[in-house]
């Protein structure tokens, strides 16, 4: 019996089969990479999730050490001075100005006891820089602790990586539903000498406007929390800056007035037409933006708003809404590229995630605050209320009483 070869019309493939054949694949193809990619993402919001639950278990663990939560913005300064090219000198008389952020000081706990103790000596390096212990202020990429990458402090989900960046974070202190005055906290400079929870105007804008887990300079402890630890969101995502225009991770410099109209208007950089219609996520080209070399979690050690701080005002993943420049105080929310949310840590611990829908009140409705500047203006948001943010606003609120019923 002959054999029957390949060239036989009877058992080769037509042309339009192979086309079927190719098609099917296709769709095939088609219908798997998405479940692929969701499957990832998915992971990669398992991993963040469990960044998050170091960092809660740290904060425990410092304060079961220490009897109270690391402190954001802090580290030694000189006592006589605050200029800022003398805290960046390389001789070894540089300062922090008190400008570190509460993930420096949780490092021995998050197994980084090693760049602690290389932060906590002086150090001289090969090429001659000096640096007393734990270095200049954040800003000094030099110091090569401040340009350490440090994968807890990274969500997989973010791509950003690289300069003009130093060490970039994901992860952000909650300073409340208000932020007025999160750049200087209950600790100021007064020109002469530092004023340490000693200035009573500072204080009493800290006690009204910062109501949040951290206060900038403060002492914080859990017995402060009278709304319960389960209550009170203590960390939250942040993306970090890839250089382009996500309103999201950077701020514009047109004018949009000064702190009065931002505070009494949480939504004025939307309103003024900034953002891109076609997507809404970020700012129109004619938006000037902010410089490049300070976008949202470029410095992890950095203790300003931009970097490593976010408020409950605007529900998360709103745009950023800055008074001034890049590193100055503003409307601040978390962010992230987990579909539909951001993950948060409560200052009981648990990981929680949270929708950008939540309900979020009157996000028109002025921030608290009080004796603002030297106008020395209360809002019309009375001290002590209640968040007008809704349950949004009180899970940012660590005393305002506030009794959280909804599901979020």
């Amino acid at each position: 019996m002959q054999r029957q070869t390949v060239s036989d019309p009877r058992v080769a493939f037509t042309l339009v089969e192979l086309l079927v054949v190719i098609a099917i694949i296709g769709i095939l193809v088609g219908l798997l990479l998405p479940a692929v990619q969701s499957a990832r993402e998915a992971a990669r919001r398992i991993h963040c999730g469990n960044n998050v639950k170091q960092l809660g278990l740290g904060m425990h663990h410092y304060h079961a050490t220490f009897k109270q939560l690391p402190i954001h913005g802090v580290g030694p300064t000189n006592e006589n001075t605050n200029d800022t090219a003398l805290a960046d000198k390389r001789d070894g008389t540089a300062f922090t100005r008190l400008e570190l952020s509460y993930l420096v000081g949780i490092l021995p706990f998050i197994e980084q006891q090693a760049l602690w103790d290389q932060m906590s000596r002086p150090m001289v390096e090969a090429d001659g820089d000096r640096w007393p212990a734990f270095g200049p202020r954040p800003w000094n990429g030099h110091y090569p602790p401040w340009a350490t990458e440090i994968p807890t402090f990274r969500c997989p989900s973010d791509p950003g990586v690289g300069v003009p960046a130093l060490g970039r974070t994901n992860y952000a202190a909650c300073t409340g539903d208000g932020f007025y005055d999160a750049e200087h906290g209950v600790t100021i400079w007064d020109g002469v000498r530092w004023r340490y929870n000693s200035d009573s105007d500072a204080r009493i804008r800290a006690r009204c406007g910062l109501r949040g887990a951290f206060v900038p300079r403060k002492r914080m402890k859990f017995r402060d929390f009278l709304d319960g630890l389960s209550n009170t969101i203590a960390v939250g995502e942040i993306i970090t800056g890839l250089g382009d225009r996500d309103n999201r991770t950077v701020g514009f410099s047109n004018a949009k007035g000064g702190f009065f109209e931002v505070a009494n208007h949480p939504k004025r950089c939307f309103d003024l037409g900034y953002i891109d219609p076609q997507q809404p996520r970020y700012w129109i080209d004619s938006a000037k933006v902010y410089s490049s070399v300070s976008q949202r979690g470029f410095r992890w050690a950095d203790f300003h708003t931009l970097q490593s701080q976010f408020n409950t005002i605007l529900p998360p993943n709103a745009e950023i809404c800055l008074v001034g420049h890049s590193d100055t105080y503003g409307i601040a929310p978390p962010s992230s590229h987990h579909p539909g949310g951001v993950q948060v840590l409560m200052a009981d611990g648990a990981v929680r995630f949270i929708s950008d829908s939540i309900e979020a009140g009157n996000v028109n409705t002025p921030c608290v605050y009080c004796i603002a500047l030297s106008a020395r203006k209360n809002s019309v948001t009375r001290a002590g209320s209640r968040s007008p943010y809704g349950v949004w606003g009180a899970l940012g609120t660590r005393a305002s009483r506030e009794p959280i019923q909804a599901n979020f």
